[in-house]
């Protein structure tokens, strides 16, 4: 499996991300998460729509939780002409509470517990912690599969572009 050594810092220090990186023009690789804890989605289950794949540590944390709430804000207005997915290490039980607290309707849930294939296959699976994470990252992808936007943010703990992913998934909706 590629190594990324340093591609991003978290609190500060420089981190290694598993799995390749995944760049614009780059056909969005499959994966399979759960979104209960019976039933699975994947990237295919929602072909021929553009989405946003906004990807967070985890929700029970205060720049996941505004990450989550603001892609949910602008997203308002594109209805049901995209899909749109929070994916964390969280659990399916989580997610739900959290969304649930939050009022979070758009943007889906997914547990990438279920087997690690997203965060390996997108590269976002942030190596050495004593509990798994992924980075912060947002990607978007249009209806014939293809990344349209990838933003890996440098600083896990900042917040990533918003306004450029807007932009990127409403010129591919």
């Amino acid at each position: 499996m590629q190594k990324r050594a340093a591609a991003v810092t978290f609190k500060g220090g420089p981190m290694t991300l598993v799995g390749p990186e995944i760049k614009k023009g780059d056909s969005a690789p499959d994966f399979k998460c759960a979104n209960t804890a019976a039933s699975t989605v994947s990237l295919a289950d929602s072909a021929g729509k553009a989405r946003l794949i906004s990807v967070v540590p985890s929700l029970d944390t205060p720049v996941c939780s505004v990450q989550t709430k603001t892609f949910e804000k602008g997203l308002a207005d594109l209805g049901s002409k995209v899909a749109c997915y929070t994916v964390s290490l969280d659990t399916p039980f989580a997610q739900k509470r959290f969304c649930t607290d939050a009022d979070v309707k758009t943007m889906q849930t997914m547990s990438d517990q279920h087997n690690g294939s997203f965060g390996t296959s997108y590269g976002v699976l942030l190596e050495g912690l004593a509990v798994p994470l992924l980075t912060r990252a947002v990607f978007v992808v249009d209806k014939s599969g293809k990344v349209a936007h990838a933003e890996y943010v440098p600083e896990v703990t900042h917040e990533p572009n918003y306004d450029a992913a807007l932009a990127a998934l409403k010129a591919v909706a």
